[in-house]
């Protein structure tokens, strides 16, 4: 899970690197992150295997669930070429919150009162981070937000389609629908590199962000969810030690502060539902 992590905070500040200095369109950046994630899987699947499948118990739900991670990974890639990277991860930090609340119009699992309240405390700590009427909001925080609602519909999506289809088939859709869906976008507005370390760049993005998957599935194929949960809270220590090397971005007292905010509510809604797990087996 710590791997996955810093798999994933590798991709986003690659795709912030190239959308600031590179110079690479970010259709040609988002579809590369897709495209190459199709082929690692290609490689760690047979070809056949994952065309194969495709075919789904729930092909609505896949089809949602692909736009979402497509949303969210455009989003995200847009919002990193004008946020810091500890902006970004902070906000993302709501995810755990807002996948709570989708549960319920989703899953039909509702939040309970103490549940609410920890979600509605872990917006609050945005607010922090944003920090509305000091100076404006930077219209990149929209997007930043519209990405980590669009990664709770996946993941949430990506619950309720696990119990459907195999975990093939949870895994191949959204690599192999983006990289079909973006195609025609990213080629019509092709860039070409001028230089190797371009060329790299855009390469890791799909491995990183498919080793990053992968790492992931493994991981919940070894654990449960909620011991694996408080993991992710590691970024607030990746994103932005990347963010300070590489980019030379200061920390500011409202972005930590909003940051211990928001991970204490996910780490109230991972405790209250160690807890129900318990009272659930000793009954």
């Amino acid at each position: 899970m710590c791997l996955a992590v810093i798999c994933f905070s590798t991709l986003d500040s690659t795709a912030k690197y190239l959308g600031e200095f590179s110079g690479v369109n970010v259709m040609q950046v988002l579809w590369m992150r897709f495209i190459i994630h199709t082929l690692v899987l290609f490689v760690l699947y047979k070809p056949v295997q994952c065309i194969n499948a495709l075919k789904s118990s729930t092909p609505k739900a896949q089809i949602i669930r692909t736009l979402a991670m497509i949303g969210a990974t455009a989003f995200n890639f847009v919002a990193l070429k004008y946020l810091q990277l500890d902006q970004t991860i902070t906000i993302f930090f709501l995810s755990p919150l807002l996948i709570a609340a989708l549960s319920g119009p989703i899953l039909g699992e509702y939040l309970k009162p103490k549940q609410l309240y920890a979600v509605v405390f872990g917006f609050i700590g945005v607010l922090i981070v944003m920090r509305p009427g000091f100076g404006g909001i930077h219209w990149a925080v929209i997007l930043s937000l519209l990405a980590t609602l669009s990664l709770s519909i996946y993941n949430v999506l990506t619950r309720y389609t696990a119990h459907k289809d195999s975990n093939t088939t949870n895994q191949v859709y959204a690599p192999i629908g983006g990289a079909l869906l973006l195609a025609p976008f990213a080629l019509l507005n092709w860039q070409t590199p001028d230089n190797i370390f371009t060329w790299v760049l855009l390469l890791s993005l799909g491995v990183s962000g498919g080793l990053g998957h992968w790492l992931l599935i493994t991981a919940h194929r070894y654990a449960p969810a909620p011991l694996l949960a408080p993991f992710i809270y590691i970024g607030i220590i990746t994103m932005p030690v990347i963010g300070y090397f590489v980019f030379d971005d200061q920390i500011t007292i409202y972005t930590l502060f909003g940051a211990i905010v928001v991970i204490s509510s996910g780490l109230y809604l991972w405790y209250d539902e160690i807890k129900q797990k318990k009272s659930q087996r000793s009954a």
